[in-house]
């Protein structure tokens, strides 16, 4: 058994500071530690696929980082890494509880997971151990693990079992300094309905690079967003999502938290509902630097046009409600500049919700940098 500020101080002194992920008993100790510990950051997500994201994007603003979750949190984990780490070559430390493990009777939901977690590991290419329980092995471990993951520029991961962490930190430390952060006021709502002619998605994001400044960086969702974006100017503050629906804005909020430059997302109606719960992480953790744009045309264009949902969704009124501190809502080019003008007036987080036409441009091409170039240039942007 290790003490949690044994094993958080040992990987600090590695340089992993940044912490996110979704609790499990196990874990109580390690989340308790990195929330109080001055010396790191924890951020709180809706899911562990989310967190993944989340942490994508502190490795871009410069950061070691770390994910951890329940060994039943890697079903939603499973997308992005292997369609966002992977092909961008984004390395994070995982410590993945073994709820169910080896001789351990645990509640029947756990089962399964329990039998599989180190072959769902080894199937998605992620190396793993044993978590370092012994304090003499710990740096041993931890210079392993980021040795591998300098080499591969892949995730890496320490299973943990139950009692290898003691629970010092839920003794000593607790009460308010490990409260959740400060319940948000509910930000204002504002609508630019009716305003100027429709738009299609490709002139959206021509209005919104001729008016945010040089920078600012842009992270584009998977599909024909970030084709789209490409196709208009490909700049090194650019990045184009290929995979991992959903988790751009869960990258946008790992970025924003970790660097000064202003951040734009550019997200897609199916995507935002895919991950809706990344709405309340945001706007929970509030970074004034963050523009969320949902660019909504009311179907999965780049699936062939299937309708989705969104229709009946209000993406401002619910990022209002969520804690940022404006939702706009618009669906004409005169409307869209204004919400532009103001979310980059005034201190964000700001989203704006965007209702666009359906399609796209003819023959369109796709991004001819390779993704892990890609995830290089724009992390030399945010850290030069």
């Amino acid at each position: 058994m290790i003490a949690a500020a044994e094993f958080l101080d040992r990987g600090f002194a590695a340089g992993i500071d940044f912490f996110t992920g979704v609790p499990c008993s196990f874990l109580t100790p390690l989340i308790n530690g990195a929330i109080v510990s001055p010396h790191l950051s924890y951020v709180g997500a809706a899911s562990e696929g989310e967190a993944v994201a989340i942490a994508s994007g502190a490795w871009l603003a410069g950061h070691r980082t770390a994910v951890i979750c329940q060994n039943s949190g890697l079903g939603n984990a499973v997308n992005p890494i292997t369609s966002l780490n992977y092909p961008f070559r984004i390395p994070t430390l995982m410590v993945v509880t073994w709820r169910a493990g080896p001789g351990l009777k645990d509640e029947p939901q756990h089962e399964l997971m329990g039998r599989i977690t180190p072959d769902l590991l080894k199937l998605m290419e992620v190396p793993h151990r044993p978590f370092p329980a012994d304090a003499a092995n710990a740096p041993a471990a931890i210079e392993e693990a980021l040795a591998e993951m300098d080499s591969t520029g892949l995730p890496f991961a320490f299973i943990m079992q139950k009692g290898d962490v003691s629970n010092d930190v839920a003794k000593d430390g607790g009460g308010d300094e490990m409260m959740a952060p400060p319940a948000r006021v509910a930000g204002e709502a504002s609508d630019y309905s009716g305003q100027g002619a429709a738009m299609t998605r490709y002139q959206a994001m021509e209005l919104v690079l001729s008016t945010v400044s040089e920078d600012t960086g842009i992270i584009a969702t998977t599909g024909k967003c970030g084709r789209e974006l490409f196709t208009i100017a490909d700049r090194r503050q650019h990045l184009y999502q290929v995979g991992s629906m959903g988790c751009a804005a869960g990258m946008g909020l790992g970025v924003a938290l970790n660097t000064d430059k202003p951040v734009v997302v550019l997200d897609g109606d199916g995507a935002a509902m895919m991950k809706m719960g990344t709405l309340a992480t945001i706007g929970a953790y509030a970074p004034t630097n963050l523009v969320h744009i949902v660019l909504d045309n009311g179907t999965y264009d780049s699936t062939g046009g299937q309708p989705t949902v969104s229709g009946s969704v209000n993406f401002a009124a619910v990022a209002a409600d969520c804690g940022y501190a404006r939702g706009l809502k618009c669906d004409g080019a005169d409307g869209f500049t204004q919400a532009l003008a103001m979310a980059q007036k005034e201190p964000g987080p700001h989203l704006i919700h965007m209702r666009i036409e359906p399609g796209s441009m003819k023959d369109l091409g796709r991004p001819t940098v390779t993704p892990a170039e890609v995830a290089l240039r724009f992390k030399d942007f945010l850290t030069s």
